[in-house]
This record gives C-alpha cells, structure tokens and sequence, in this order.
C-alpha cells in the first residue's frame, strides 16, 4: 500500500484506475424504486418503511430456487471435498467477509466435538480485526487475497468458496485466481449482478466470468434497498446460499429445494411490525447522546456483531472503540458478552475458535492479534465505558433463542419472535433481516441517509470513492449542477483528509460546490 503526500496525489492516483471501479451501471448500484421515500417515511410512518424493507428482503430470496441447479453442484462439491478428506474454505470482504465468518462459526456451532469441527474455514479481507474495523483500501488489492489463501494453508485438493455482492472485488477474484493454482478442485465464485452487465462494465469480472475452469453463481437481485448497501439483500442470499450448501443434508437431494421453500414461507407470513417501537426507543436513546450495549446470546454475537460493525461504514458512524482510545468518543453502540473474564475469552466465545489475524510488517499491526484483542466487549466493557459516561447513559439491548423464538429486549421494550424448531441457519437469517431493518431505519429517523441515497458513506476503498463521487454527482445534477467527475473527485479527496470519521463526506462535498456556486 503506496503512501502519498496530498489529497491531490492520492486523487490522481484513483483516477489513474477510476475505469476499474466506476460501477454505477451494476444494478447493486442503483437506487430501488419502492424505497426512495424511505428516510422521511422512517420518521413519519415506521410501519409503512418496515412493510417496505420486508417486501423487498421478500423479492431478492425468489432468487435461491430459481438458482437451485448450481446450489445443488455447490452442495455436492463440498460433500465431495469433505469426504476426500480435504477441507473447505471461505472467504470474502467487507459484508461478505463477515457472512463467510458466520458461517463457519456456525458449522462449528452444529460439529462442535466432532472430527468434522475442523474442516471449515473462513477469512475475510484484512484478517478477523476487520470483523470490527476494515483495513482502508485492503480489499483493493488481490495481491493480498493470494497471500491471505497461502497463509491459511489452503491447498491441493480443498475447495474455495469465494462470495461477492458486486462481482467486482479485486480481493475476492485475487484469492479465487489463486485457488486455481493451488488447487484442482474448481473454486465457487457467487455474486448478485448479471453477467452480462458484470462483462461489460469491469474487466477483471469478465475474466472470471469467461474462465471456464471457476465455477460461477450469479444471484442478482437488483437494487438494494439502501442504494448500493450491498450488506442488506445481497448479503442476505449470499449467506442463505452457501449456509443452505454447506449446513442442511447434503446427502438428500431435496433438502435444499425443501429447507429454500420453509425458509421463504416462514420469512413472508412472520410478523415483523414489533420493530416499530425498539427502532424508535433506539433512535431516542442516541438523540440523548446515550448509548446501547447489544448484550447477545453466544450462539447469536456474531450476527449481532455483524450488523453493529457495518453500521459505522455505511452511516459514518464511529467505529467500535479500543481500549488503547481513550480520547476518543465512545461508540453509539457495542456488543457486550458479560459472561466473558476478558477480551480473549470473549473473541473464543463469538468466534468458537482461536482469532486469526495478520502479523504483517507493511501493515504496521493493524491487523494483528493485539489490535484485535483491543476490541474488548467481555465484561470489563460496561466498567470501562461507564469511567467515561455513567453506567445509567448504557442501555442493554438482550437478544437470546428463548423457547423456539428470538426474544429482544431493551428497557422496557419487549418481543417474542416466535420460529419453532428451526435449524442455526434460519435463526440467523432471520434476525440479521430483523437487525437490518432495525438498523437501517434507525439511521433513517437520524437523517443518515437521504431517500434511499447513502450521503453518510464512509470512502474507504476505490469503490466507495466511486460510490461517494457518484452521490455527489447525483444531487448536485437534481439541482442542476454539471460538475466533471474528476473534479468531484478532487473535492472528495479534499474532504476525506480533513473531515472527522463521523461527519457526512458526500454533503459535506456537495455544501462545498453549493457555497462557490453561490459566490458572486
């Protein structure tokens, strides 16, 4: 990762590359016509926006039986590899890291004591820290990704199966070119854009897509419901789709055409308008400048540490804090194990295994295992963040599997989802679409978005700056604005190096062109 002098340098240097990750022909790019009132509906009719969000989770699972050929090949690849005794991998960046961590701990969580515990393995862009916190600009290079592979003792024989939202990811494709080499088991490459728009629009997308030897699952699903936030619908049938691969009984052939249509059914009929009044009381503990403590059920932290962590790129929220940040402003919200004596326990008890981390010198300890271990959310966390508040200004949102259901619990708030005897797999897809409505119109109420349009994203990677240029073009265009992109560009580079972590970087932009188009 190159170093350079000025907002300007770094500039040019995008947009040396800016062909590569100029995205906004992908469909997971554009703004979903249903849900472009959605942040004023989430201050003035909740139900209505949760109605919407549900709808749309409703449309994008259609995509799972209608791919149901390719998910059975998936299915029998890694009954094969399993029974070969070879092993299989996981990986992905960012929303499709964290789901291909998830999975694997569940695996663990239904194979624990078993000879099989061992055989599953994920990693994600920039190690397990980036569970919390991703490393800036690491999924740009696949270079990474193929380093990651080897680290991780991937080999001959095993299988990697590689997801990304777009299709675009240079870490992902690195590492499923890599496998290639390593291995004659063909790698999986799942994504939610067609391919045909994929072949046209970037160059390294074509050239998985052509290479007969990658085993491709496109599962488009449109528009997401926030534009581009691909860690909502997208995410969602990328997790139902290889968990339902790897975790239901592969040996029957119509286990995953029968778990695919449970699953579908128990999503449209269950009731979700319970959310309305946590969302609210949520929405008002931050307006009191109080904050929330995710206090989680093992078997559920890492879907809740999930949807906690992606709050803060999405909606430049501040990230979780270290230990070691102790000038810094405390995070809007945490998971909380209390049942865990420190940090190291906590991390076992989420994870169901040791951290893996990157001890890379180039990255100056930013993945490592210190680093990680001071993301500390075991016990000790109320203590340390009430030195900082009061232990009163914490709120304890309980989310546990309580008799057959998903309770959820915040002050005086509370709600039995009611699920019956249903596997791991639907327990977390329900309640991470549960958490992304929560979430989403959360932020909504708190102005953290604008119609559907994602004004708070956080430019992290070559992809966001486009994202983040193109938002910028698309209001100021509404008023009638005609700024180049290259010299969008320039500003928002401008304002990426000076703007705190927490404030808006595309209005911030955009107030930046109004102000000197108004100058006489």
């Amino acid at each position: 990762m190159q170093s350079y002098e000025s907002p300007r340098e770094k500039a040019e240097e995008y947009l040396g590359v800016s062909n590569e990750f100029r995205l906004g022909d992908l469909p997971t790019e554009q703004s979903h016509p249903e849900s472009r009132n959605l942040s004023r509906l989430a201050s003035v009719d909740l139900s209505e926006a949760i109605r919407i969000l549900k709808q749309i989770d409703d449309r994008a699972l259609e995509v799972l039986p209608a791919r149901l050929d390719r998910l059975r090949l998936l299915a029998e690849r890694i009954q094969q590899t399993l029974e070969s005794g070879h092993d299989v991998y996981l990986c992905g960046c960012g929303a499709t890291g964290r789901l291909s961590l998830t999975i694997e701990t569940l695996w663990r969580q239904q194979k624990v004591g078993t000879p099989m515990e061992n055989r599953v393995f994920s990693f994600m862009a920039g190690g397990d820290v980036a569970l919390i916190k991703s490393i800036e600009g690491f999924e740009d290079f696949p270079e990474h990704a193929e380093r990651q592979l080897v680290e991780a003792g991937f080999g001959a024989g095993d299988l990697l199966i590689s997801c990304t939202e777009g299709g675009e990811t240079p870490w992902v494709i690195g590492a499923t070119e890599k496998a290639l080499e390593l291995s004659e088991n063909p790698p999986f490459f799942l994504y939610c854009n067609p391919d045909e728009v994929l072949s046209r629009t970037v160059e390294r997308s074509r050239r998985v897509i052509e290479n007969e030897r990658i085993e491709k699952i496109c599962l488009s699903v449109g528009p997401m419901a926030i534009t581009g936030s691909t860690r909502m619908q997208s995410s969602t049938v990328l997790m139902a789709a290889v968990g339902v691969c790897l975790l239901t009984d592969r040996k029957r052939p119509q286990a995953l055409a029968a778990w695919i249509d449970e699953f579908i059914r128990l999503w449209r009929v269950l009731e979700v308008g319970f959310l309305d009044a946590f969302i609210a009381r949520e929405c008002e503990i931050y307006r009191q400048d109080e904050f929330v403590l995710y206090e989680a059920d093992p078997d559920f932290g890492i879907s809740v540490l999930t949807d906690t962590t992606e709050r803060a790129p999405t909606f430049s929220l501040l990230p979780f804090e270290s230990v070691v940040e102790t000038e810094r402003a405390l995070s809007w919200c945490y998971l909380y194990f209390p049942a865990a004596v420190d940090s190291s326990e906590a991390w076992q008890m989420l994870l169901r295994r040791e951290p893996r981390t990157l001890e890379w010198r180039q990255i100056n300890g930013i993945a490592s295992m210190n680093r990680l271990l001071g993301f500390d959310f075991s016990a000790q966390l109320l203590t340390r963040r009430s030195r900082r508040s009061t232990p009163d200004a914490h709120h304890r949102f309980h989310i546990e599997w309580i008799d057959e259901g998903i309770r959820f619990q915040l002050d005086e708030l509370s709600h039995h989802v009611k699920l019956g005897d249903v596997d791991r797999l639907t327990r977390h897809l329900v309640l991470k679409m549960l958490l992304n409505s929560l979430s989403t119109l959360i932020m909504g109420r708190l102005g953290r978005y604008q119609g559907n349009v994602m004004t708070w994203v956080r430019a992290s990677n070559n992809k966001l700056v486009d994202r983040a240029i193109r938002f910028v073009e698309l209001l100021l265009g509404s008023e009638g604005g005609s700024n180049s992109y290259s010299e969008i560009c320039y500003r928002v580079f401008e304002f990426k190096e000076k703007l705190p972590e927490d404030e808006a970087l595309v209005l911030a932009v955009v107030d930046s062109f109004r102000s000197q188009q108004a100058r006489p």
